[in-house]
């Protein structure tokens, strides 16, 4: 890194905190600040929902799994055969109840549907969470690049959350999608200027499949995962995938939040079909720069005495630092440091809104206050959270074992999550009480599977249940136990409001114009699927 890159990316930070100024003129309501007046172009609302998906980490270990991990390779693929099938769902059970609702906070409908208490054991699950899972998420990210870059571990923490911080305040919600539309393409053009510079220095694309283990090329194993022994197995990517997706793009508030902010339903559903479609190129270009820096590998030894400390991850990193001139670079090293920043921004405004709309305004500031007094109570939070993530980076970063829990731990409530919305717009006489008896369950049986890993494995001789099943697991644990409660200690019926649960509306009605949408997500799974089984093929004939 010389001066020419510095100034590269200080200019980028610079010019992200000078969008949210621009951005935020005129915001004077919650409306505004957390939702982007509802006005946000369908286009934007999709990327910028991708761009959160795409983390720095992401950027590098996505590549490094591809092409040094062991036994990965283009088994990474798996991941995305789901996503077109979620946001079906998505589309037609639960996006047009929350559209209809002009909810901020996804977690207002529980209250509508459930009760207070619902309401509030869910929106303090996901702060814990995601509040714990950001601060690990920009440790992880600032010690990538403090080690690329040759800086200090707290001096990049630093960077990546203030400046985050201070463009999140000030823009909102408008700050957050427009700046990941940026990101985003900062991000796919440091992915082919990469890919292209590793393709000069093998000599070409048929130099790095020959320079390829085959074994790599190989997408689908067709594996279980339930006691098979299947490290990536297709039918847990699947089955448990869409559930984990489901609850992701339609539950979790950071993503539900941008969804609200386009301006109809119909829009919403565009950024949601964006989403299905564009998740795989993406994918494919990660895949690409992974096969096209493994054989960079190969074919110069030597680049493995660069890796810090032997760590395989790194791959990326050392090889932009090493083998793409200045002022490239600085674009690549801009590219990471985006992908950080945009999964950052989305949590911090979602942890903001959450807090005011779940427990500030209905426990802390009561009464009748002026929208732009309530803004600011948004502002003050969102430093807040901002503050509190950076301490958590601090503190949770370096302790391994810590990491790997909170990641666990936080895919344990994918399911029961979504068992909680998908019970509320289905089952009628299901209560409050009984539907956070069957989460405190769903949670408690996903937790059983994850700490018997162990006992599985050396006690009983046996392989344990691949962790992606436990989105499923912890949906249907979480619905049968609601039930099981609901005619075992029957609550008083409590009045619904029209709108609330699907039997009561229109909704199929109003899907008949969407079908042949549904039907073209459901042709791409498909054609996923047809891909991924003839990947060896195709690449070699290629």
């Amino acid at each position: 890194m010389n001066l020419l890159d510095w100034l590269i990316l200080a200019a980028y930070m610079a010019s992200m905190i000078g969008l949210s100024v621009f951005l935020g003129r005129g915001q004077s309501s919650q409306e505004d600040y957390y939702v982007g007046g509802r006005n946000l172009p369908w286009w934007a609302v999709g990327i910028s929902t991708m761009a959160t998906q795409t983390s720095a980490i992401s950027f590098i270990s996505v590549p490094a799994f591809v092409a040094v991990r062991e036994g990965g390779g283009l088994t990474w693929l798996q991941y995305e055969l789901a996503v077109p099938l979620a946001m079906i769902f998505i589309m037609v059970f639960l996006i047009p109840f929350f559209r209809r609702l002009e909810l901020i906070s996804v977690y207002e409908y529980l209250e509508l549907r459930f009760g207070s208490g619902t309401r509030s054991f869910l929106a303090a699950v996901f702060l814990l969470s995601r509040g714990l899972g950001t601060g690990v998420g920009v440790y992880a990210s600032a010690i990538v690049l403090s080690v690329v870059l040759q800086t200090g571990l707290a001096q990049m923490i630093l960077l990546i959350g203030v400046v985050t911080l201070i463009y999140d305040t000030i823009g909102g919600m408008k700050a957050v999608v427009y700046s990941d539309v940026i990101q985003m393409l900062i991000l796919v053009g440091g992915i082919a200027l990469s890919i292209v510079y590793a393709l000069h220095d093998v000599g070409g694309w048929g130099e790095v499949l020959s320079r390829t283990d085959p074994a790599r090329l190989t997408a689908l194993q067709l594996t279980t995962g339930l006691g098979d022994g299947g490290e990536f197995p297709l039918w847990g990517f699947l089955f448990g995938g869409f559930f984990l997706y489901a609850s992701y793009y339609g539950c979790d508030q950071s993503q539900a939040q941008r969804e609200f902010s386009a301006p109809t339903l119909a829009d919403t559903k565009y950024s949601l079909v964006f989403n299905g479609f564009a998740r795989l190129p993406l994918t494919l270009a990660y895949v690409a720069l992974g096969l096209a820096a493994g054989a960079v590998l190969v074919k110069n030894p030597h680049v493995a005495e660069l890796l810090p400390e032997g760590k395989l991850d790194y791959l990326v990193p050392v090889f932009v630092l090493h083998y793409l001139p200045h002022g490239i670079k600085a674009l690549i090293f801009a590219a990471i440091l985006a992908a950080a920043m945009s999964s950052l921004d989305s949590s911090l405004n979602s942890l903001s809104a959450s807090t005011m709309r779940d427990f500030i305004e209905r426990y802390v500031v009561r009464g009748a206050h002026s929208p732009r007094t309530m803004m600011w109570w948004g502002r003050f939070t969102t430093i807040g959270w901002g503050v509190l993530i950076i301490v958590f980076a601090f503190l949770l970063g370096g302790q391994d074992t810590v990491v790997e829990r909170i990641n666990k731990v936080g895919s344990a409530f994918y399911g029961p999550i979504l068992a909680a919305f998908l019970v509320g717009v289905t089952i009628r006489r299901v209560s409050g009480p009984a539907m956070v008896a069957g989460i405190v369950a769903g949670v408690g049986s996903n937790l059983l599977l994850w700490l018997g890993d162990d006992f599985m494995r050396g006690t009983l001789g046996i392989q344990p249940i691949f962790w992606m099943w436990w989105n499923l697991f912890g949906c249907v644990v979480s619905v049968v136990v609601a039930l099981l409660a609901t005619i075992i200690a029957p609550c008083a019926p409590r009045e619904i409001a029209s709108g609330l649960i699907l039997w009561d509306t229109d909704v199929w009605q109003q899907e008949r114009r969407w079908l042949p949408t549904y039907g073209l997500l459901f042709a791409y799974f498909l054609g996923m699927l047809a891909l991924c089984h003839r990947a060896p093929h195709l690449l070699h004939r290629g």
